[in-house]
């Protein structure tokens, strides 16, 4: 049985519904926060809801009691860690809601971890720990430069899973993904932000004048490469990079969008914003030889679908209002 933190996220979602789509059983924890559209998220775990092996419940780690609650009346052999406050501008802003909800929630779930001898736990960390290197691609060794508060608290998470968790039996995998886009995405990331503003014949706001690469990598193929780490038990920890190691500059993507849908988009070109990275570009390679995974849905082919989904979802009159 899995349990599975921040399920109304994005790839909380994903990944519960390919769980679900293989006849697991799951449990769901939630607190539905406020950072985008609730209602989205409440959308999401409708369509999870529809699957009587998905039981869901509504609060954040804080709440020990519901925590330790859970862990007793389930028996977990698989904990995958999504739960966290996202983003990078809204870091700068609110430091001390990414320490309390990255930080300390992630301290106490480690605790039941350890509590309980759960034999596999995945936590999501982050390609922002990186930072910008001069040398790329980037593997699991180079050096932490972190350029924002996120990614800070990132890096803080998986020192106190490698301290905590060390001489136990779990076995652990830290993950960091690499620009996950796909349907059902976060409304503040570009492609979907891209969309919807589209939709609206709105400008939309490009920094550092779209000379920023990022490394994107499609959503589905994020969660079936963790659903094959949740399969592999390894005495030993393992950091991985999630990512298609295929950069493209933020302007190509807007010509891509553009050319599939036929359309203009309104740009207002602007400065690079403070603590964002230049370069995002992980390699792939320890990843590929470790689960043998090499499939990676080519940009085209995840935005012609993520577009198509993103009209049908339109047209069910749940557009998604961006901040």
């Amino acid at each position: 049985m899995y349990l599975i933190t921040g399920c109304a996220g994005f790839i909380g979602f994903h990944m519960s519904k390919l769980l679900l789509k293989k006849n697991h059983k799951i449990v769901g924890i939630d607190n539905l926060n406020s950072y985008y559209s609730v209602n989205y998220k409440k959308y999401r775990i409708s369509k999870l809801k529809k699957n009587k092996n998905f039981i869901f419940y509504k609060f954040d780690l804080s709440q020990k009691k519901n925590v330790e609650k859970i862990f007793l009346n389930y028996k977990f052999t698989n904990v995958i860690h999504f739960a966290a406050q996202p983003g990078v501008m809204y870091s700068y802003k609110n430091p001390k809601s990414y320490y309390t909800n990255n930080v300390i929630l992630t301290d106490l779930l480690v605790d039941q971890i350890k509590k309980n001898k759960i034999k596999h736990f995945i936590f999501s960390s982050s390609s922002s720990v990186y930072g910008d290197h001069k040398k790329y691609p980037i593997n699991e060794n180079f050096k932490f430069r972190p350029k924002n508060y996120y990614a800070r608290t990132k890096i803080t998470c998986e020192k106190l899973i490698k301290k905590k968790l060390k001489n136990t039996k779990t076995s652990i995998k830290i993950i960091r993904p690499f620009t996950v886009y796909g349907p059902y995405g976060r409304p503040d990331m570009l492609i979907l932000k891209l969309l919807s503003l589209i939709g609206r014949n709105k400008t939309i706001k490009i920094y550092d004048f779209g000379n920023q690469m990022r490394d994107f990598t499609f959503v589905k193929d994020v969660v079936n490469i963790i659903y094959l780490l949740s399969n592999k038990i390894d005495k030993n920890l393992k950091i991985l990079n999630i990512c298609a190691s295929r950069p493209i500059k933020i302007n190509d993507i807007i010509l891509l969008v553009q050319n599939i849908l036929n359309k203009k988009i309104k740009l207002r070109y602007e400065n690079k914003r403070k603590g964002e990275m230049k370069i995002t570009y992980g390699s792939n390679t320890k990843l590929i030889k470790y689960i043998k995974f090499k499939k990676f849905t080519t940009i085209k082919n995840g935005l012609h679908e993520t577009i198509k989904w993103f009209k049908k979802f339109n047209n069910k009159n749940l557009f998604i209002k961006i901040k």
